[in-house]
Parts: C-alpha cells; sequence; structure tokens
C-alpha cells in the first residue's frame, strides 16, 4: 500500500493563513473606513469628487497629465488628502502576502525544509523587487 500524506495543514501553512487571514480583515476594513473618510468628505480630496467623473474618459496617462499626478509611488506624500488615503489599505492588501512568506522562513528553517525556506526568501525578494517600481512597470 503506497504511503499516503497527511491531509493536516503544517505549522507552516497555519502560520501563513494566520497573518493573511488578519492582514486581509485589516484591509478590508481600513478600506471601508478610507472610503467612508472619502465620500463623507471628512477630508478635503486632492481631485475633487464632482470633477472625477469627468476624468473617468481618459486613459491612465491622459489621467495622469490632466490631474498632475506622478506614477508608482508618488502618491505617498499625497496620503493627506482622502483620494489619496485609500491607497494604504491597498498598499496593505499587497503587502500582506510578503509578510506571510517572510513568516514561514523560520518554521520551514527549523523544520528542516531548507529548500522551501530559500524559496519562501526568493519569494519575499522577488515581490519586494517587484512592488519597489525599480523594474518600472505596470500600469502607470
Amino acid at each position: 500500500m503506497p504511503h499516503r500524506k497527511s491531509l493536516q495543514a503544517g505549522p507552516e501553512q497555519i502560520a501563513y493563513a494566520k497573518i493573511l487571514e488578519k492582514g486581509m480583515f485589516f484591509g478590508l476594513v481600513s478600506i471601508i473606513i478610507t472610503y467612508l473618510i472619502y465620500v463623507l468628505g471628512v477630508v478635503k480630496p486632492f481631485i475633487p469628487l464632482k470633477t472625477v467623473p469627468t476624468l473617468w474618459a481618459n486613459n491612465i496617462h491622459d489621467y495622469l497629465q490632466i490631474t498632475n499626478i506622478q506614477p508608482g509611488w508618488a502618491w505617498v506624500p499625497l496620503v493627506g488628502y482622502s483620494d489619496f488615503l485609500n491607497f494604504i489599505p491597498i498598499a496593505i492588501l499587497a503587502g500582506v502576502t510578503i509578510i506571510c512568506f517572510l513568516s514561514i522562513v523560520p518554521i520551514l528553517w527549523k523544520q528542516d525544509d531548507k529548500v522551501f525556506a530559500v524559496l519562501a526568501l526568493l519569494e519575499v525578494l522577488i515581490l519586494s523587487f517587484a512592488a519597489s517600481g525599480i523594474l518600472g512597470t505596470g500600469g502607470h
């Protein structure tokens, strides 16, 4: 009879899932809060809400040029405006996977699963490099 793998989740899977769950919940709640701040006018937006529909017909290049917004991480100094404040939870949601992979490296290393530990570290490096904007790729 062939050996069957356990259907139980390993400690690295549990750790990854717990962090992912908390990160996604925090990100979702943060998106709702920042959206309410925006639509309720609690904080002034960079682009007035009444102007937004007139800009929807533009492609991204024209939109950025008309609004004088720079692509990439140039939104960071603009988080004081409500329409850019919601970028923070989006960045958090995008970064949760990096945190998850980073958190399982010590577990994998302790289990003497060094190949997967190195692969998890490589994943962290690749995702971080891609998120950095150094490559200059993406929708902008």
